[in-house]
């Protein structure tokens, strides 16, 4: 997996994200610290208004900007978003109205949902071959989950010699050093496509991503991903603080299980999707998650809640995370033209978030009105719906080739070469409005 290091494109990339991880991670530290000193006991109240926040900027801003990511250099942009999201890193120490808060929250989540799907779109315009993208898209995987585990530990290392806003200055020098990686290579920026309307351009990922089979069934799983994930990132706190008792660093151990699960199943993924098609590892793993949910459930209706049972389904919940999430990065690469790509993956960040921005509250509401096993019971059920949907929209045996007429093109147009009847890989565009075999 690591050989693709040896690309120096890639290696700064990778770093890039690294070191922007890392710094987004201390940020989330010290903006918890910050909340409780401007707003005391309604520190939560903030925080959850924050979160919100980026998920408005993430379903709102994604889509406009992937619609504009073809129009400009993408190191240009890339660079761009890093100064703007270090700025308002800079301006966070400095605040005294929870107001300034919102403001620079939404100003840096916004240029993340910028710069998130653009970064992720020139991965596999650096790397083509599918063997070392799917390689890259686990040693990403990697890289979010290490940074769910070295990030707080970091932050607890520097609170012990210096205040919670020199963290946020440690997110400047994330985003700086991340910028300076990119400066540092040349990305290719595909040749933008034929002129748009705004409204074409700013709707062009999502119509894309539905108009796919395969695509339509990643947003199955990504409700699946998200109803899993919810139960896990949300309710962690309640489950070993409140019901076990445990401390704070049991909390720690809690969440580092479940993150060993996802890092696990990134490492296995390359070798598995050598052999194995993308549908039914993904869909296996989405399975995984709803078992576990309703396993633990069970559980706790039998036995009981313990801790090494909670280690262990979060472990399992981890491992199914990791094998829908990771290769759905193959998926988006197989369904757009590269002109296209920014776009798409806009998309997929738009809607996914979308499912989170659904699954978040309702696993918060559920575990604080009816318990755990109501909120486990419930989050499987609508995972179940998400695998469901998955399997209708996306079918067994997906096609890359496909046979297929054109009615709707001129028979001396230069996509037909001459031939009425043609098989090449289906990808939706102008000349291919919708999935069909004739058009």
């Amino acid at each position: 997996m690591f050989d693709i290091l040896s690309d120096r494109t890639y290696r700064h990339l990778f770093l890039a994200q690294v070191v922007a991880l890392l710094g987004t991670g201390l940020a989330t530290v010290a903006l918890g610290l910050l909340a409780y000193d401007l707003a005391g006991d309604s520190a939560a109240m903030v925080l959850g208004t924050v979160f919100t926040i980026k998920m408005v900027a993430y379903v709102g801003i994604a889509p406009i900007a992937g619609a504009f990511a073809d129009r400009v250099n993408r190191r240009v942009l890339l660079v761009s978003l890093d100064l703007v999201r270090g700025a308002a890193a800079l301006c966070l120490p400095f605040v005294s109205e929870v107001w300034q808060v919102y403001v620079l929250i939404f100003l840096l989540q916004s240029a993340s949902a910028a710069f998130t799907p653009t970064f992720q779109a020139t991965i596999p315009d650096v790397l083509p071959e599918e063997a070392r993208y799917t390689r890259a898209l686990s040693l990403s995987r990697l890289a979010y989950d290490l940074e769910n585990i070295v990030s707080p530990t970091l932050a607890a290392l520097l609170l012990a010699v210096m205040s919670y806003n020199s963290l946020f200055l440690g997110t400047v020098v994330g985003f700086a050093a991340s910028a300076m990686l990119v400066v540092s290579v040349f990305l290719p920026s595909p040749k933008a496509s034929e002129p748009r309307g705004i409204y074409d351009r700013t709707t062009r990922g999502i119509r894309i991503y539905l108009a796919t089979p395969r695509l339509r069934g990643l947003l199955g799983l990504n409700l699946a991903v998200s109803s899993a994930g919810a139960m896990v990132l949300v309710n962690s706190v309640v489950l070993v603080r409140g019901q076990l008792g445990l401390s704070d660093s049991a909390l720690a151990w809690t969440m580092f299980a479940f993150g060993a699960g996802s890092m696990t199943a990134a490492l296995l993924l390359p070798r598995v999707l050598d052999r194995v098609s993308d549908r039914p590892v993904m869909v296996v793993g989405a399975w995984t998650m709803v078992a576990a949910l309703i396993g633990l459930a069970t559980a706790i209706l039998t036995v009981g809640l313990s801790w090494p049972l909670l280690l262990a389904v979060w472990l399992v919940i981890g491992i199914g995370y990791s094998t829908v999430q990771t290769p759905s990065g193959r998926l988006l690469r197989r369904s757009a033209h590269a002109e296209d790509r920014p776009a798409v993956f806009a998309a997929q960040f738009a809607l996914s978030h979308a499912c989170w921005l659904v699954s978040y509250p309702l696993s918060g509401w559920l575990m604080t009105a009816f318990g755990a096993v109501t909120a486990l019971v419930v989050l499987a059920v609508l995972a179940c719906v998400g695998i469901l949907a998955a399997l209708r929209f996306w079918p067994a045996g997906d096609p890359e080739i496909v046979e297929h007429s054109h009615d709707n093109l001129p028979p001396d147009h230069p996509h037909l070469q001459g031939h009425g009847t043609h098989s090449h890989a289906l990808i939706i565009d102008d000349a291919h409005p919708r999935w069909d075999s004739q058009f």
